[in-house]
């Protein structure tokens, strides 16, 4: 019962606002700090111009800026879907309509790296930019950001209607990719929240069919953050991925609650999903380093999102990336080098788990 009172109130809380509405203010550019992301997306455009959860025939590319309010802190992400505060919110400066892959390609060129974040379930398309410039900002990733944005219904009973979607989204993704790596992009570097962890996962499989190697040889790098899908089938999808790009992360928390309700509901009686799972056991063959953040969860916002939301986390993946930055270019995401390869299990699966001091453990199977 306790599990239906959890998803009634998810439910309740998303009719209270209208999330479809996004207000672009220029003014806020010059309030906040300007961060350009990049979006690729599968949503129809609809009359008024805005992409919602409609599913579109083609893919769709723009350029936006967001303004990152004057007062932001580490692992929060405030903003208003009416009358936004660029000097206390994230706000949408611009938005621009480029010329299909050609525009993108005019922004882009020139440029080494790209990390294409992936949202999840429930999320609408500004939302999702905003949680990429909020991530990217508070961790410092080098390069371009692009979202992939595909349409989900973005409200608490659309979880039906998101499974479908994700599914149509496969192919917009996969184009996504070869679009950039044609563009002469030399890493791209696939990042995915929860249920974009299984798009993202599907993604790669067809394409393996299609092209074996194909992930290795355009995908620099997959960060897969809570990702809100069965183990088993993450299994099946890895048994296809023969050879998948390094480094491969899973980014777990053994207390993420959203992820335990998605299980029950599924009838998994342990409640567990690859997101939250307690021992790594059942994936020791595969080339993975699944990296437990459960330490964290007291400081997050989110329990399913604590990567982007525990202020302590962030701080940690920040001081990474810095240190790289001081010695030398880093082509590699800063959660990579937490723990040497040389401390990894070569052969198959490597558990790191983080403590609160920002130490890592390690462990294999």
């Amino acid at each position: 019962m306790r599990y239906l009172i959890v998803l009634f109130l998810s439910l309740s809380l998303g009719a209270c606002v209208d999330r479809t509405v996004s207000e672009v203010v220029p003014a806020a550019a010059t309030i906040g700090t300007p961060k350009t992301v990049f979006a690729s997306t599968t949503r129809a455009r609809e009359p008024d111009g805005s992409y919602g959860f409609k599913r579109g025939e083609t893919l769709q590319f723009l350029e936006t800026t967001v303004s990152i309010p004057p007062t932001h802190t580490p692992g929060t992400l405030k903003f208003s879907y009416a009358d936004p505060n660029p000097q206390k919110e994230f706000v949408l400066a611009s938005v621009t309509e480029l010329d299909g892959s050609q525009g993108l390609r005019e922004h882009l060129r020139g440029q080494d790296d790209v990390t294409i974040f992936v949202h999840g379930y429930n999320s609408t398309q500004t939302e999702t930019i905003f949680r990429a410039a909020q991530l990217t900002h508070d961790i410092g990733i080098p390069g371009s950001i692009l979202v992939y944005s595909w349409p989900s219904r973005a409200t608490g009973f659309g979880y039906a209607y998101d499974l479908d979607s994700m599914l149509f989204a496969r192919d917009g993704l996969e184009q996504t990719i070869r679009e950039l790596k044609s563009m002469g992009v030399k890493r791209v570097l696939l990042v995915a929240h929860s249920m974009g962890s299984a798009l993202s996962m599907e993604m790669m499989r067809q394409a393996e069919l299609q092209e074996p190697g194909w992930a290795k040889r355009n995908i620099e790098g997959v960060v897969l953050i809570s990702p809100d899908l069965d183990v088993d089938l993450f299994r099946s999808q890895m048994g296809r991925i023969k050879n998948p790009p390094d480094p491969f992360i899973v980014m777990v928390s053994r207390k993420d609650k959203i992820l335990n309700v998605s299980a029950r509901l599924r009838g998994t009686a342990e409640g567990e999903r690859l997101g939250n799972i307690s021992s790594i056991d059942t994936l020791e063959e595969f080339p993975i380093n699944v990296i437990d953040t459960t330490a964290f969860n007291r400081d997050a916002e989110s329990s399913h999102f604590v990567a982007a939301t525990s202020p302590a986390l962030l701080a940690i993946l920040s001081s990474i990336r810095r240190v790289n930055n001081t010695f030398g270019p880093n082509e590699r995401p800063a959660i990579d080098v937490l723990v040497p390869p040389s401390e990894r299990n070569q052969a198959g699966a490597t558990e790191i788990v983080l403590t609160e001091t920002g130490q890592a453990e390690v462990s294999t199977p």
